[in-house]
């Protein structure tokens, strides 16, 4: 058992130092969703009350795009230096570590974008009540794009193409988070307790989290044999 939290441990710890020496990457994820989000004043004009009818959407869309610039790279780099195959060889369980590595995935770009939704939020008309509930639907409904992109990036994993192949197969999926995140923002703004989005959105945050490290691990054994 300690033997497992070390290794575990050891993964999230290099994959975090690896982030902060590619830190352009991270970056490059929170600048793409600060842009998209500050064009649409620009597009649909300064009315403060149709911004706002937009917000939850235009946020969540936003953090949805930029969340997939990552996802490519999440196996790559690993794949193409030799120690993705290293990781498949160790005695650990495979889904564990594929865990770990989306734990730093989502502290490097998912929570950033739920750190920065507040002032997007101010920018698009939203008040307390709703960027607080904006902030919880994304702490909880980031963690999930991240789980389902990586399913993409182990299936599409050193294939010609392969950011375009997880869009395709990974954007249907997102659907659902989609839908509930927006829709708790939408119900308090309409006088609505959002409590049923958000409690729907934490179930499917634990669905996610049971079955997709086994469907990663499945697809990178497939992938590397």
């Amino acid at each position: 058992m300690r033997a497992l939290l070390n290794a575990l441990l050891s993964l999230l710890r290099r994959d975090l130092l690896l982030a902060v020496r590619r830190r352009q990457d991270a970056l490059v994820v929170l600048g793409f969703f600060v842009v998209v989000v500050s064009l649409f004043p620009l597009g649909v004009g300064p009315d403060p009350q149709l911004l706002r009818s937009m917000a939850p959407g235009v946020l969540w869309v936003s953090a949805l795009l930029a969340t997939m610039l990552s996802l490519e790279r999440l196996f790559a780099d690993d794949f193409r230096d030799g120690s993705l195959e290293q990781l498949l060889l160790t005695p650990q369980p495979l889904p564990l570590l594929v865990l770990m590595k989306i734990l730093a995935h989502w502290l490097v770009t998912g929570l950033p974008l739920v750190l920065i939704s507040p002032l997007l939020g101010m920018q698009l008309n939203l008040d307390g009540t709703e960027i607080a509930v904006l902030m919880m639907a994304l702490l909880l409904g980031t963690p999930i794009l991240s789980l389902v992109g990586a399913i993409g990036a182990g299936l599409t994993l050193g294939l010609r193409g392969g950011g375009v192949l997880i869009s395709l197969l990974i954007l249907p999926l997102y659907v659902p988070a989609l839908i509930m995140g927006a829709g708790a923002v939408d119900a308090v703004m309409y006088g609505s307790s959002p409590d049923a989005h958000l409690s729907l959105l934490a179930a499917l945050l634990i669905f996610t989290l049971l079955l997709a490290p086994w469907a990663i691990a499945a697809a990178l054994r497939i992938m590397l044999d």
